[in-house]
């Protein structure tokens, strides 16, 4: 007797189960929103990304993302140059400014303190003297030159460290877009005698 309830039970519960799949199976499938369309640019621009080769792994995470964020802004032509660490990215980016090849340029680094020297010390150097490029040569310099107050050579370090480099890879990539563009149309305005 047990048997004969439990069968209409089981078949109920079959029939119920075929309904729900059969119900998300003609649903419409949930809209993603689309990719966001970004401006383009009037003339080609052309961008070098310095790298400090110190750390190279997780600099490189900066470099990934921005190259991936930049190609959807439209900036496909990106130069890549590598250099042994933070302290020498000024020097290369003021001789890439002066060959007016590069409408921008975005310096990525990891300045951590190794215990000789203080590393705020280099870090303020180098912020400083990219500002100086940029306002010496009127090519756009960004930075994505990060100093932790706090870095430790361990694998949960280094694993956050590359997650915030690809989040800063993005913004970098964001920001050389739209200064770009902003530049490219006040530098327009000027031409026509507007501004």
């Amino acid at each position: 007797m047990n048997q004969m309830l439990q069968d209409p039970q089981v078949q109920t519960s079959q029939v119920e189960t075929s309904q729900v799949e059969t119900s998300e199976v003609t649903q419409p499938p949930v809209p993603q929103d689309p990719a966001p369309e970004h401006p383009r640019f009037a003339k080609p621009q052309r961008v070098a990304f310095v790298q400090a080769c110190w750390h190279r792994d997780v600099v490189a995470e900066a470099r990934i993302a921005f190259i991936r964020e930049a190609e959807a802004r439209h900036l496909t032509h990106v130069d890549v140059f590598e250099v042994p660490g933070s302290f020498e990215i000024p020097l290369h980016a003021q001789i890439l400014a002066k060959t007016r090849r590069y409408t921008a340029i975005v310096a990525a680094g990891l300045v951590v303190d190794g215990g000789i020297y203080r590393h705020e010390f280099v870090a303020d150097t180098v912020i400083k003297a990219l500002m100086d490029v940029q306002l010496r040569t009127e090519v756009p310099v960004f930075s994505a030159v990060l100093t932790p107050q706090q870095f430790h050579e361990t694998e949960v370090h280094y694993d956050f460290f590359r997650r915030h480099f690809a989040i800063k890879g993005v913004e970098v990539a964001a920001a050389c877009a739209e200064t770009l563009l902003g530049l490219e149309r006040l530098r327009g305005q000027v031409a026509a005698g507007i501004v």
